[in-house]
């Protein structure tokens, strides 16, 4: 598939555990698999910076542990309003699938996700997300809204947030400073 990233036996072998057949993952089996994939969107949240775009990034991962989507925010360089690195991940595997209908899958953000993205991921039906930094601004997943655990809507997404936050957090935040310093030497 276009896009895919594909782990190496090794690495499959320690987020599995070493065990194909066993489908329940212990919490400690899980915090392995958080982190390393929380790794590999906070590579494309560089990406993004370095592009001049806010850094998030984002990978989906399906039941088997292998990417399925990924995106960095790429909104100013696209002129698209939509292109959040959430919503670039779903795309890419939704097309790749064929099925807007992500379900079984987990999405790995390096920032809480917006009500857009978390919206997105509500009709997508994903299963997981594990995001790494709280958004208290535009946070939907518990901090200023809980679109994902809304009572209003027919499907609910599990949350896990912490992983890697302070690389991500600082990433943002010396994003933005570095943004200022450069708006004040104008």
């Amino acid at each position: 598939m276009h896009g895919s990233v594909t782990i190496s036996q090794e690495s499959r072998l320690l987020l599995s555990n070493g065990n194909d057949s066993d489908t329940q993952m212990t919490s400690e089996e899980h915090r392995k698999t958080d982190l390393y994939w929380m790794k590999k969107a906070y590579e494309l949240a560089q990406k993004a910076a370095g592009q001049g775009e806010v850094p998030v990034g984002a990978i989906l991962v399906d039941s088997d542990n292998q990417c399925i989507g990924k995106g960095s925010n790429q909104p100013i360089s696209g002129n698209d309003p939509t292109a959040h690195a959430e919503i670039i991940a779903l795309r890419e595997a939704a097309a790749g699938l064929e099925n807007y209908r992500l379900p079984e899958t987990t999405l790995f953000v390096t920032l809480e996700p917006c009500p857009m993205c978390a919206g997105a991921m509500v009709h997508a039906r994903i299963k997981r997300l594990v995001f790494a930094t709280p958004d208290p601004r535009t946070g939907s997943a518990g901090s200023v809204y809980n679109l994902l655990n809304s009572p209003h809507l027919n499907h609910r997404v599990d949350v896990v947030n912490g992983v890697l936050q302070q690389e991500c957090a600082t990433l943002l935040k010396t994003f933005f400073l570095n943004k200022r310093k450069k708006c004040e030497s104008l």
